[in-house]
């Protein structure tokens, strides 16, 4: 492989903080990265060379995007996989990850059904077609249990816990809201149910899948260390890594997400979210094919980033080392406004004077109540306690408002 200027360009679908941190990672490996994304000046614009304005699954918006591109990646699940597979069939550009695997992990039914065939551990759930559906599967599941929408969804969104038969024809109704933006005629294939795993924490791998040209020793498939993630109202507020799990339970996560790796097709990193249950098994929650906010840490904390990692598979480059750096914690900056505001970060100097502490900035413009506006990482060193560090972050983050 040479290097050349300009280098290969990589065509993001996707302009958010995700392919904001990919277009980071990719100039000093020579790659220059165009993303597409209905936002004008998206928060990847500044940084990106260019960007095309156009929905997700927009068709002129990508074949421009792939006409413009020597790869194909994405960084949001709303991308069209039937419209992907066609473009780079047209246009001669790759595409990773594949489009099928978008299309099993899009459909979260669909993904829980395919990795449960390849034997990979997952909650009980159940298909539920309607209130009377979601009853007779609570009959057998028991209460609590958490109602997921199929498609869509993130932070919370498209997750409603059903605590009591009571519950149920409220909580149905919330997720076909949740999931078609309006009660539908038909809310067949709108919805699953899950089993409200006891767990004792919750985990993330980020798995990578590599090319398979490069010859003996380089790896074609590989993790990332394994992480503790920390949740409020289903949000992700912070990640420890290494978690506060003891040895065997970090070995069976690692496996695990190894499994799942198995059922992905096509080069990139993959954020798979686990449960440590309370007697210590590793149970699947759910997969993004995509770098992912529980890896965000590895930007300082680990030899390569995610990210980096990401550009590296997809535009067919080694797979780089992922050991990490030393003890790092993270915490994401969310919104603390109720109403949708111009956005405007204040305390911000406190995380640039800690040592070892890093503030990462996602360049969006309004601020609302929990959206994920930024996060700050913290490396420690040696055998520093993981405690003490993770008291650490939070302080830096909690002095950071967007408040009066």
């Amino acid at each position: 492989m040479t290097l050349t200027s300009p280098g290969p360009t990589l065509g993001v679908v996707g302009g958010g903080q995700l392919g904001r941190m990919l277009a980071e990672a990719a100039a000093p490996l020579g790659v220059e990265v165009v993303v597409s994304d209905p936002t004008p000046d998206a928060p990847a614009a500044p940084v990106a060379r260019d960007q095309v304005v156009g929905d997700f699954d927009d068709p002129e918006t990508v074949r421009e995007l792939a006409e413009r591109a020597d790869y194909l990646t994405f960084e949001i699940e709303l991308a069209d996989p039937d419209l992907l597979e066609r473009v780079a069939a047209e246009t001669d550009t790759p595409v990773h990850p594949d489009p099928e695997t978008l299309r099993i992990i899009e459909d979260k039914l669909v993904q829980k059904r395919r990795l449960a065939e390849a034997g990979v551990p997952v909650p009980e759930f159940r298909e539920v077609n309607s209130a009377d559906e979601l009853r007779a599967a609570l009959e057998d599941l028991g209460y609590p249990a958490m109602l997921k929408a199929r498609k869509g969804g993130y932070d919370g969104r498209g997750n409603v816990p059903v605590e009591s038969p009571a519950d149920v024809e409220d909580a149905f109704a919330e997720i076909v809201d949740a999931a078609q933006g309006g009660t539908p005629a038909d809310p067949a294939g709108v919805a699953m149910v899950e089993e409200m795993v006891a767990f004792e924490r919750e985990l993330a791998v980020m798995g990578c899948l590599g090319s398979a040209v490069h010859g003996e020793g380089v790896p074609e498939r590989d993790t990332f260390p394994v992480t503790e993630t920390i949740h409020e109202e289903e949000i992700l507020r912070e990640t420890v890594s290494p978690p506060r799990a003891d040895a065997a339970v970090r070995e069976r996560a690692r496996n695990v997400a190894l499994d799942v790796l198995d059922v992905m097709e096509g080069r990139g990193v993959y954020g798979i979210e686990l449960f440590e249950t309370t007697d210590g098994e590793i149970l699947l929650n759910e997969i993004a094919p995509r770098p992912h906010n529980s890896g965000h840490w590895t930007i300082e904390g680990c030899h390569t980033s995610q990210f980096e990692q990401h550009v590296r598979a997809v535009t067919r480059r080694p797979l780089g080392t992922t050991d990490r750096r030393a003890p790092t914690v993270s915490a994401n900056i969310l919104g603390d406004v109720e109403e949708r505001q111009a956005a405007t970060l204040s305390g911000e100097d406190e995380v640039f004077e800690a040592p070892r502490a890093h503030l990462h900035w996602y360049g969006k413009r309004e601020v609302y109540r929990l959206r994920k506006m930024g996060h700050v990482t913290h490396v420690g060193r040696g055998d520093v306690d993981r405690e003490e560090l993770l008291a650490d972050v939070r302080e830096l983050r909690d002095g950071l408002t967007f408040g009066e």
